[in-house]
């Protein structure tokens, strides 16, 4: 026993030796290494930004969904409106014992001209179709409206034979705005409309009333990034010009009227945002009388419009 080392009662186990041990893998190693690069704020989860870009996301596709969804307008003067305008209704709704008056026997009129369906319900089904709507027991449903990719807008003003000439929307949030806009824009000579996926309005049943139809005849296209998008088309050879209350040039000024042209159109308040700004080849302002602080944006989107298609054809452009 005196020449034992080992002490009495002494057991080792297994795998207690402190330090790596051969046959470890380098896991000692690998654990000084660290995880790599610290994800960003916004893909970390549970993190304030992820937080908020999650709900900025659920955001955009609610919006997304609302767009994409079929519209009911109710009420007799905008059913008749919108039905005079050809607002493309799939169905108009009479409610069971409506109290007729000629506005109601103008719908049903209109609608059966143009091949509308017209279906009698329940007051409660169409009080819930319109989302309880005061809508005198009429409604009309309007289909999700088909938008362009941006990319079509540029062939078609190219394959027109004519100077391209597309409007882009910076932030316009009034549908009444921008069916005033597209029709302007059909009336002017422009070959498309360019929205972007947020802050702006679509192409609703009120965008589609305000622009006496010709929401119908005009490709209406939605960019993801309305800047990203316009420095696309500046690269195939567009100029963009941008309305501005502090303008660069006025409109008597304008020198890229007969080239191949974006005009931007800001929003009601304010105005161009920064990015889209500094993207422009020229911000262009419209001159007024004292005292008047500014337009609104479908007029004076309208004004310059008319400008670009005066011009054009002093030189004979189109």
């Amino acid at each position: 026993m005196a020449g034992n080392s080992k002490r009495r009662g002494a057991v080792r186990k297994e795998g207690t030796k402190k330090g790596a041990v051969v046959g470890s893998g380098g896991q000692r190693r690998r654990g000084l290494e660290g995880k790599g690069p610290t994800p960003r704020a916004e893909m970390r989860p549970g993190h304030p930004k992820q937080k908020r870009a999650a709900a900025a996301a659920a955001r955009a596709e609610k919006a997304r969904d609302r767009r994409e969804g079929p519209e009911v307008i109710a009420g007799r003067n905008p059913v008749v409106e919108a039905l005079r305008a050809g607002v493309p209704g799939t169905t108009l709704f009479v409610a069971l014992n409506i109290d007729a008056d000629d506005r109601v026997t103008e719908a049903v009129r209109l609608a059966a001209d143009k091949g509308i369906s017209i279906l009698e319900i329940p007051r409660e089904e169409l009080d819930r179709k319109t989302n309880r709507a005061v809508h005198q027991g009429l409604g009309l449903q309007v289909p999700p409206f088909e938008y362009s990719h941006p990319d079509d807008l540029l062939a078609i003003a190219k394959d027109s034979g004519e100077p391209p000439l597309l409007v882009a929307l910076d932030g316009v949030t009034d549908p009444r705005n921008l069916g005033a806009v597209v029709r302007s824009a059909a009336a002017f000579g422009a070959h498309g409309v360019l929205l972007p996926q947020r802050r702006s309005a679509g192409i609703t049943a009120v965008a589609w009333r305000t622009s006496a139809g010709t929401a119908a005849k005009m490709p209406i296209a939605i960019a993801t990034n309305l800047t990203r998008q316009l420095k696309l088309w500046a690269e195939e050879g567009l100029m963009i010009a941008g309305l501005d209350a502090d303008g660069s040039v006025g409109i008597d000024d304008l020198s890229l009227a007969t080239d191949p042209l974006v005009v931007v159109v800001g929003s009601e308040g304010r105005g161009l945002s920064r990015l889209v700004r500094e993207t422009c080849d020229e911000t262009v302002s419209i001159p007024m009388a004292a005292g008047v602080e500014s337009l609104n944006a479908s007029v004076a989107a309208a004004v310059l419009l008319a400008e670009v298609a005066r011009r054009r054809r002093v030189a004979g452009r189109i």
